[in-house]
């Protein structure tokens, strides 16, 4: 007899295929048996018990894992008027995301040292709709912070190799790199890394055009041409970035994450590596999968981010790269600031800051785009829940709907479609370069550790998130 306080059932429960390590899911008709917040059971659809309260989801609808979201720019305390934990949280639940690891950067102080990381979870008490973990950060000089960085519960650390954006957080060297990744090792700790280097871009900057002359129409001015700051982006900076980082990743044995992926010229050293066995992985991001550069109009500063969007050929190439395995998941990489920093009146792109804010609608966007494609659902599990939560290590608690698994669940339906309207997103800065898309798939329920967090657009009790610490 089941005990369970909750039984949240579907006729079509997505359950992972294998045990230890699920490729996907199978669509089947089941409950759901939730017990403290942790699922205790799966069973029949009618396997009911007596007086227990039910969640039943619509039969079109798809029971599905809480999204897990590794890449997310929170940027609270100190650039909370870009983002905050309560507004994106806010947000990850109105899209089905149950599980966010914020970035070390943006926020002031950033989380390169255990005071730093202390703040970050000072700020975020109290204000989380959903589970939150942090990054550390690799910085010059900071490989003395790594090892209590890791003691406080940071699931990995995360490094740039060109200039970040924001002084605060530096990037490094291959020289850095090289006193920082014996400790790394030490530590069994992830390092991911913002895979550009200087050198490249640099000498892409002496043949850009600049204008400094005030024009009215905004297609008159070099810098309002998104071909212009692709041009200042190439791809060689990714390309010998990586390079470099499967080198050290060999020399040292280190385990090592490329974030979001974005030159195709890359693919064929990331599979020659990983097929030697070298411990590397790969993200890439919904707009480098939906987007391509010939189609972004001139002065739409809201698609700027770096690495840059590119042509629609090198998109296909990426979805090739999921489908073979080349790339193992899909993260977000939520990067809003305040509408200003943006430069959307002057529309140039070489000076307006880079990010994309996306956060709630990851899940349909790259549905759209995948059934576009003839990918299954099956596929969609893996990369937005499956392997994100193995990425950080928690893949015995998160990321599946399996026996011991928090009750971390979603209700979407893949049919029904809507247009993105900035009055429906939940993040605190609505500027986006996906308002007025058309796109497939909308989330109808989110619940956190079983509790009802968000239905129908209205969101439900306080705020219940926990402070998420890196199993060791």
């Amino acid at each position: 007899m089941s005990d369970a306080d909750l039984i949240i059932r579907g006729r079509n429960v997505a359950l992972p295929v294998g045990s230890d390590r699920p490729q996907g899911t199978a669509l089947r008709p089941a409950s759901i048996h939730v017990k403290d917040g942790i699922i205790t059971a799966l069973s029949d659809y009618a396997d009911v018990p007596p007086n227990c309260p039910i969640e039943d989801a619509d039969e079109e609808v798809i029971v599905w894992p809480g999204l897990v979201d590794t890449h997310v720019h929170i940027n609270e305390p100190g650039r909370t008027s870009w983002e905050g934990f309560e507004t994106a949280t806010r947000a990850a639940a109105a899209g089905g995301v149950t599980t966010l690891i914020d970035m070390p950067l943006n926020s002031i102080p950033p989380t390169t040292t255990v005071s730093g990381l202390l703040a970050k979870v000072a700020a975020a008490d109290g204000q989380c709709m959903v589970d939150v973990g942090f990054w550390g950060g690799v910085i010059p000089g900071n490989t003395g912070d790594l090892a209590g960085l890791r003691e406080e519960g940071v699931v990995g650390f995360k490094c740039f190799l060109i200039h970040s954006g924001v002084d605060e957080f530096p990037n490094v060297t291959e020289t850095d790199l090289r006193q920082a990744l014996p400790e790394l090792v030490r530590l069994n700790a992830l390092l991911i890394v913002h895979a550009e280097l200087p050198g490249p871009i640099e000498r892409a900057g002496a043949q850009v055009p600049h204008s400094s002359v005030e024009m009215t129409e905004v297609t008159s001015v070099p810098s309002s041409q998104y071909q212009t700051f692709l041009d200042s982006r190439p791809r060689a900076a990714e390309n010998e970035a990586i390079e470099l980082m499967i080198s050290l990743a060999h020399e040292f044995g280190a385990r090592v994450h490329i974030v979001h992926h974005s030159s195709a010229d890359a693919l064929p050293a990331l599979r020659n590596a990983r097929g030697a066995g070298e411990k590397v992985t790969v993200e890439t991001c919904p707009h480098y999968l939906y987007f391509a550069a010939e189609d972004i109009p001139a002065g739409a500063t809201e698609y700027k981010c770096c690495p840059p969007i590119r042509e629609s050929e090198n998109r296909e190439q990426l979805w090739k790269a999921l489908e073979d395995g080349t790339i193992d998941l899909i993260v977000s990489d939520h990067s809003p600031c305040s509408e200003p920093l943006k430069l959307r009146e002057s529309g140039n792109f070489l000076e307006a800051w880079g990010g994309i804010a996306s956060l709630q609608l990851r899940l349909p966007v790259i549905w759209t785009a995948a059934r576009a494609r003839n990918f299954s659902l099956e596929r969609l599990a893996e990369w937005l829940c499956y392997a994100p939560a193995r990425q950080v290590g928690f893949a015995g608690r998160k990321g599946a709907i399996a026996v011991g698994h928090d009750a971390d669940i979603v209700f979407w339906n893949p049919q029904e479609k809507f247009q993105v309207e900035s009055r429906m997103l939940h993040h605190r800065n609505k500027l986006t370069p996906y308002r007025g898309e058309w796109l497939q798939g909308v989330v109808q329920k989110t619940f956190l550790r079983g509790r009802k967090i968000y239905d129908g657009g209205e969101f439900f009790d306080r705020p219940q998130g926990q402070i998420l610490r890196c199993p060791r």
